[in-house]
């Protein structure tokens, strides 16, 4: 190969977008990523630990649905709102930006994440992921979101 390029030894180039295809997901594979969540969340998440500070074996069957009954309660007065645009945002659970029409929860500190995704967040932990201010009660019962 006497006079030949390098390039000619490597074979063909590539296309950039082939390239980096692989690094950024399209469409689907974002689809797939928060459904991927979700049911990971329904199968590990809170069978294994329910994420209320207690774990499986000293605490009764009945009293986990319970404790499981009052988080879901709690969390279902969070206002969710299909997302804008008008601000760019990201879900920084799972680090994904917020694209138009998706379901977004938003917390009583302002801050605004994939449904999906805080629902799954406040099952474990009734705090903020972003400020760790804490999602109670008191608070949801005088939090009225205007946008």
């Amino acid at each position: 190969m006497i006079g030949s390029s390098s390039q000619d030894a490597l074979g063909p180039q590539i296309p950039y977008n082939e390239i980096m295809g692989s690094y950024y997901p399209v469409t689907a594979t974002r689809e797939h990523r928060l459904q991927s969540n979700l049911n990971v969340s329904r199968g590990i998440g809170v069978g294994v630990n329910l994420g209320l500070g207690v774990t499986s074996g000293s605490i009764s069957e009945e009293e986990q649905q319970v404790r499981i009954a009052k988080r879901i309660g709690l969390i279902q007065h969070l206002p969710m709102r299909q997302y804008d645009g008008t601000k760019k945002g990201e879900c920084v659970i799972c680090m994904m930006e917020l694209m138009v029409g998706e379901e977004v929860r938003y917390l009583p500190c302002m801050h605004t994440y994939h449904a999906v995704c805080i629902d799954d967040w406040l099952l474990r932990s009734l705090t903020c992921p972003s400020c760790m201010e804490p999602v109670d009660a008191a608070l949801i019962s005088s939090y009225h979101p205007t946008t």
